[in-house]
């Protein structure tokens, strides 16, 4: 069965506000064997949201809408879906007292616009909502001939996710086909998005009944593999061959095969050495240490580090000669080793990282362009140091130098 989830509000349409509710629905709804074919985000129009309701009617069997719920003028979920289905609203009784006493009980006024939370689609079952005054609503009713089944949930993130797990679940498993779901989720770093599908793209279009989706981001591939059988058994069988035959095209570009992010990689394999980490960071700002803090436990093989974004800092806090500066240049291959090397020692560590370059727009010459960036990577036996330029704004080349420094050690560990 497909679905589609429209997202309402025009907030969404802006830089201020972003949907995070239809990635939770997603995994629920794939969870019981729908697929979420497609994603809306529609502002707060009448006329844009009863179009996109139709569209989507022609489409899908289930349609899931969030948000428009609420009291004031410019939540029209409900009145767009009426019109969109030729259908009226009812006031309930039962939901008029419920919103009374929830006044009463918040010791709030009753503005006479909050009661149009208690219309309700004709035909529709009111969804209990108890984070929120605004219930949600299930419609199953025929369009063009066709079984449909409708969907309102409320917008705050709060709301939606506890009554579509309390209320909408455990109905959609009565209607929806028995279906078991196998999901794998490899991970891949700096390996470019073309080279990795002309590598997997033979071995997964053998594979019609698995789906197989890659997304790319600043040198991460995420490769995501899900199959629905109604045998867990056979759809388990079918992801692990493809994920196997994947695994081994990956070589060691690959580096999750269940899913964990690079970081939680590194400091897996800097607890099977007892080993431990320090960084010194000067383009990137601190965004290794960041990354590898944030996962929990992470103080066992990280020790810490320095921004050293000046270079009275990279002196002062790494040990770098200001004879290397002057001589090579703060952005430069000695430099980098040298910056690896003085924070190894400083901490103590097992490993050292020193990273430096030019992250841009500006601080490029003719010899060292925008992008530029070295990176090593010292132990108590050699410095190994390497040069790398990424394309692209600041903030890319940023997080790119990240993820390739992240993935040197990961290689150096191995």
């Amino acid at each position: 069965m497909k679905s589609e989830i429209i997202a309402v509000g025009s907030e969404m349409l802006t830089p201020f506000r972003q949907d995070t509710n239809s990635l939770y629905l997603t995994e629920k709804l794939n969870e019981i064997g729908v697929t979420v074919a497609f994603k809306t985000i529609v502002g707060d129009r009448r006329k844009d949201l009863v179009g996109a309701i139709r569209n989507a009617l022609i489409r899908v069997d289930i349609l899931i809408l969030m948000g428009g719920l609420g009291p004031t003028e410019d939540d029209l979920t409900r009145e767009a879906v009426a019109e969109a289905l030729s259908l009226t609203l009812r006031r309930e009784a039962a939901q008029v007292a419920a919103l009374h006493a929830r006044a009463a009980t918040w010791r709030m006024p009753m503005p006479e616009n909050n009661l149009k939370q208690a219309d309700v689609i004709e035909g529709a079952t009111v969804l209990a909502n108890p984070n929120g005054s605004a219930p949600g609503q299930w419609l199953e009713t025929l369009h063009a001939g066709y079984r449909k089944l409708l969907i309102l949930v409320p917008g705050p993130p709060n709301e939606c996710k506890p009554l579509f797990d309390s209320e909408c679940l455990p109905r959609l498993r009565e209607v929806v086909p028995l279906r078991h779901i196998a999901k794998r989720t490899l991970k891949a770093a700096m390996i470019p998005e073309s080279q990795a599908d002309k590598l997997l793209a033979p071995i997964y279009n053998e594979y019609s009944d698995v789906e197989t989706t890659i997304l790319a981001h600043a040198g991460d591939i995420q490769l995501t593999l899900i199959c629905s059988k109604a045998s867990q058994e056979i759809a388990e069988q079918r992801v692990e061959e493809l994920a196997t035959r994947m695994e081994e095209a990956l070589d060691d570009w690959l580096y999750s095969s269940e899913g964990e992010s690079l970081e939680q990689i590194v400091l897996y394999y800097l607890g099977l050495r007892q080993a431990t980490l320090a960084v010194a960071e000067s383009c990137t700002g601190g965004m290794i240490a960041q990354r590898i803090t944030s996962v929990p436990g992470s103080s066992r093989s990280f020790l810490g580090g320095a921004v050293v974004y000046s270079n009275e800092l990279k002196t002062a806090f790494a040990d770098v000669s200001p004879e290397l500066l002057e001589r090579y240049g703060a952005v430069s291959s000695e430099v980098a080793s040298a910056l690896a090397e003085g924070i190894r020692k400083r901490t103590g560590a097992t490993l050292g990282l020193g990273i430096t370059g030019i992250a841009g727009p500006a601080g490029a010459t003719d010899t060292k362009p925008v992008g530029l960036v070295y990176i090593a990577v010292s132990d108590t036996q050699k410095t190994d140091s390497f040069e790398r330029n990424f394309r692209g704004a600041r903030d890319r080349v940023r997080e790119w130098a990240a993820q390739q420094a992240l993935d040197l050690i990961r290689r150096k560990l191995m």
